[in-house]
This record gives C-alpha cells, sequence and structure tokens, in this order.
C-alpha cells in the first residue's frame, strides 16, 4: 500500500504552529525529523553550546551514501511576531485563508524548509535511494546570534567526514513573484564606528573649546565622496552608509564634547573585510586633520561570494522556468544569510518564497507557492542526479 506524502503546505502549517521564536525550539525540529525519518532519512538532532550564549539544538539528515551529495539547507526559527493583537490570525496558528498560509515563519522560512522537505520525501518514495546522497542541515540559530548553529553544525559534520558537493538554501528570494529570482552570492556586510573627541564649552566662548561635530562633518563627507568602485558582472557598486550620528546634547549653548557616528558598508566581491578596512581607514585619515578620533570596526562573518553561474545554477534556473514559464533572474542582492557560512564548504544557491511579507506583521505565502516550490525542488533533485 502507498502511504500518502505529507505535502509541502502540511508541514509549513505544523512548523507555524511551532512557536520557536530564537532560541525556542518548541518541537519545530521534530516536524522535520519526523517527515525525514518516515521517508527513510537518518536523522540526528545536535545540541551546541557557548557560555553567554543561548544553547541551540539543530538537525541533521542523510539518506544515501558518498556522492555527489545535495544538500538542503534552512531553519526553524523565527523571529518574534510582536503584538500579536495586529495580525489578522493568531500568529503560531498556521491558518489558511484566502489561498494563503499565515503565520510567523511562513515566508522566512518554514515554508520553503517545508517544500524542500516534501520534495525529498516524495523524490525518495517514488525513486528510492538516490544514487549519492542528500543531506539536511537544519538550526534553529539563524535569526538570532548564529553561534551555536550552522557555523558549529558543518564543522561538527565535516569532523564526521560528511562531504556536500551542492546546496539549496530556501531563503525567501523572489520579491514580487515565485520565480524572479535565484540569488547565487550575497554582498558582505562591515560595520564601522568612529568617535572624535573635541572639548566641551561654552558657545560664547569658543577659543576654549573644541567642537567635534565640524571634523565629523568632514570625515563622514570623506567616507561618501568617491564610490568605493563601480560593481561587476554579478554585484551593484559596494555602499557605504552612514546609519547614526550623535553628539548626546541637548543644549544650544554648550559645544558637545564628543561625536559618535555609525556606518555599514555593504561590498562586493571586489573587497575582502581587511581591504575595505585599510580604505575606510585611509579616508578617516585624510580628513582627520588635528581632531582626534578613535575609528573601530565590528567583527564580521558576513563576507562577499559569488556561485559562478555552471551547471548546478542551470539546473535550479531550467527547473524554476519548467515549472514557472520564465527565466529568473541571478541576482547578489539582498542582505546576508547563513549561504554565507556554507559557501565555505560547497557551492551555494539560493532559492525559496516571495519575500515581501517577512518579518512582517500578517507574513503569509500563498499554498499554491509552496506546492510549486516542493516541485520546482523536485526538479532539481531528479536532475541532479540523473547527471
Amino acid at each position: 500500500m502507498t502511504i500518502a506524502q505529507p505535502t509541502a503546505f502540511e508541514i509549513a502549517r505544523d512548523l507555524i504552529r511551532c512557536a520557536s521564536v530564537t532560541p525556542r525550539d518548541e518541537g519545530a525540529l521534530d516536524v522535520v525529523g519526523r517527515v525525514l525519518a518516515a521517508a527513510g532519512f537518518t536523522v540526528e538532532k545536535v545540541r551546541f553550546t557557548e557560555p553567554g550564549t543561548p544553547d541551540i539544538d539543530n538537525l541533521y539528515a542523510k539518506i544515501g551514501e558518498g556522492g555527489p551529495c545535495l544538500m538542503f539547507a534552512g531553519h526553524t526559527d523565527v523571529v518574534p511576531a510582536g503584538d500579536a493583537a495586529a495580525w489578522r490570525f493568531d500568529p503560531f496558528s498556521g491558518v489558511s485563508a484566502d489561498g494563503m498560509l499565515w503565520g510567523r515563519g511562513a515566508v522566512d522560512m518554514k515554508g520553503g524548509l517545508a517544500a524542500s522537505v516534501a520534495a525529498a520525501a516524495a523524490h525518495v518514495a517514488e525513486h528510492g535511494t538516490p544514487h549519492g546522497s542528500i543531506a539536511f542541515l537544519i538550526t534553529g540559530d539563524e535569526e538570532g546570534p548564529a553561534v551555536n548553529g550552522t557555523v558549529k553544525l558543518l564543522d561538527w559534520a565535516r569532523a564526521r567526514g560528511e562531504h556536500f558537493d551542492h546546496c539549496i538554501l530556501g531563503e525567501p528570494t523572489n520579491p514580487n513573484a515565485l520565480g524572479d529570482m535565484i540569488k547565487i552570492g550575497r554582498r558582505g556586510s562591515l560595520t564601522g564606528r568612529l568617535v572624535v573627541h573635541g572639548k566641551q564649552g561654552h558657545v560664547g566662548y569658543p577659543h576654549l573649546a573644541e567642537n567635534p561635530i565640524e571634523p565629523m562633518v568632514r570625515i563622514l563627507a570623506a567616507l561618501k565622496a568617491a564610490p568605493l568602485d563601480a560593481g561587476t558582472a554579478h554585484f551593484e557598486p559596494s555602499n557605504l552608509e552612514v546609519t547614526t550620528v550623535d553628539v548626546g546634547n541637548s543644549a544650544t549653548n554648550v559645544i558637545a564634547g564628543e561625536a559618535r557616528a555609525t556606518f555599514n558598508v555593504r561590498f562586493n566581491d571586489l573587497w575582502t573585510p581587511e581591504t575595505l578596512r585599510a580604505e575606510i581607514s585611509g579616508r578617516v585619515k585624510s580628513a582627520t586633520g588635528t581632531a582626534r578620533v578613535d575609528l573601530t570596526f565590528d567583527p564580521t562573518n558576513a563576507v562577499a561570494f559569488l556561485t559562478s553561474p555552471g551547471p548546478f545554477v542551470e539546473v535550479v534556473a531550467t527547473a524554476v522556468e519548467a515549472e514557472i514559464g520564465r527565466r529568473p533572474a541571478l541576482s547578489t542582492s539582498g542582505g546576508t544569510s547563513d549561504a554565507r557560512f556554507i559557501q565555505a564548504h560547497c557551492p551555494v544557491v539560493e532559492f525559496g518564497l516571495v519575500g515581501s511579507t517577512m518579518h512582517a506583521v500578517d507574513e503569509r505565502c500563498a499554498i499554491a507557492d509552496l506546492e510549486t516550490l516542493a516541485s520546482i525542488y523536485g526538479r532539481v533533485i531528479r536532475a541532479y542526479f540523473a547527471g
């Protein structure tokens, strides 16, 4: 007797009903684990700890042996729902209405994860164990500190001798409609902080004070004066944005003693964090003059990377086109994701649902998109192991 396979909608609904706000799991990994175990996957839960951070449960599942190994990656944790009264439906009820599945994580990224799990289970049921292997690497720590999640799980797998040939990450990648866009890379992210030290004093006696705002203005102008680069074939130009400027001064007759500013750079693969720090430091120095300035950079684990268009990208793009009827754009836009960690282990592309409601009140996805996404992943699996 053929056992009915769970649909992407059913898995996503069950996942949404787990209020897995980072770092809580609330049974979300068990939802994934039960479906994969029933399909014949070996499923393991792995907990990682580190002082000062929450303990995190992760899941690793695999079927088959050796290569090629196609990995699906994702996360079950979600951001907080905020004011539940502002939602049309309870954010953790997984309600279906108006052809949509409603709830926190529907888009980011329980829906994409559900589609990949449904596709893999259906493939094994129809075609048996692949000539190679399929793996799932699922974390509960993507929306949080990202300390006890994907990075450690990848290292854990490598220490066991696991090897991954390619990866699909089901983050929401489509701006307007399913099939719009595949992410083949991501920009890096670097945050810098400036402190200009002055000398507080009365505005009527400026010769007795040192105003830190004037050199701060010069420095920020120098940072923005010239483009960092003109972009590349697959990346937009790198961009520096000043995000805060603060002197903490509410008095109109006082010259502030200190000015602070924060900026963030989203950079392409022409830069490394090291070369970018050097460029920014040079621009700051050129505008500092006699001012006393501290420039520091936050630690970063977001380095620009690119999965060059080739056979694997073509497999994914062809599967999307076959189901949707149009060719998806190849993009490196947007923020960061766990793909920045995975790319050190194997080529990775991202393709998931429409992202317009992610992290928003009334987050939701079209139920039809869930099933179509599962069909796309199914095509990818078939084509991948066919050649």
